[in-house]
């Protein structure tokens, strides 16, 4: 039987680092519209739906072809409030209305340097395996490698972050390699979410993506990269 699957993009009106982020232009569409669309062009989602507290959001979303069925709670909607709880309480808004999802994808908007091929090979990785639960999208750490991270004590000196001062020289072909997540794409098994309240766990499937595709809109800085990278990649450049 086939897997009824939801697309959700969380979406606040309030920012910290970079004012209205969700509606910043870019490329001359609104920031949360580059992400609509790849979840538009998914061959898998039964429903797409934006959440978000902000009316003006909410606008350019139904305007961009998607669904907001309700408008977030203030109180999930803080700087400070988990993405997860935003998700947790559109599974549960539906659930009250008798509509049940096997399966959720978190899309956040800050990272539209991912395509619909990501989208729907990871749900694809996620359906074909038997054992896992979930799946996120991860990026390999090469600049910012832990074994080259130190921590400043109080008096002002470096340490490992282990807290110890083996300093010895690394070559970063020696290192093995590690990945952080990047934060793109987001998939679990509804049941499993429900349980877990997370997608990371020991069932988790990771899906890596290339150096460009990591970079997140958090700050003004992060913006103007992406944007260059979304200009380049229109452009058909080799990234």
């Amino acid at each position: 039987m086939k897997n009824k699957i939801i697309a959700i993009i969380p979406a606040r009106g309030g920012s910290k680092g970079l004012s209205r982020k969700n509606i910043k232009p870019l490329l001359g569409k609104p920031l949360i519209a580059w992400t609509i669309e790849q979840a538009k062009e998914s061959k898998y989602f039964d429903r797409i739906i934006v959440s978000t507290d902000s009316e003006k959001i909410a606008e350019i979303s139904e305007k961009s072809g998607v669904e907001v069925p309700f408008l977030r709670p203030k109180e999930l909607a803080r700087n400070e409030s988990p993405t997860i709880d935003a998700i947790m309480h559109a599974i549960s808004w539906f659930e009250e209305r008798g509509e049940y999802y096997d399966m959720v994808v978190l899309l956040e908007p800050t990272s539209p340097l991912r395509d619909v091929e990501d989208i729907d090979k990871c749900i694809g990785l996620l359906l074909n395996n038997k054992k896992a639960r979930a799946i996120v999208s991860v990026a390999k750490s090469e600049i910012t490698h832990p074994e080259f991270n130190v921590v400043i004590n109080k008096n002002n000196f470096i340490r490992k972050t282990d807290g110890s001062t083996n300093f010895s020289v690394l070559r970063r072909q020696d290192l093995r390699d590690v990945f952080f997540f990047d934060g793109s794409i987001y998939i679990s098994y509804t049941d499993t979410l429900k349980q877990k309240k997370g997608f990371y766990h020991e069932l988790t499937l990771a899906y890596v993506v290339p150096k460009y595709k990591y970079h997140e809109i958090d700050e003004l800085s992060d913006f103007i990269c992406v944007e260059a990278l979304m200009k380049a990649k229109i452009e058909g450049k080799t990234l």
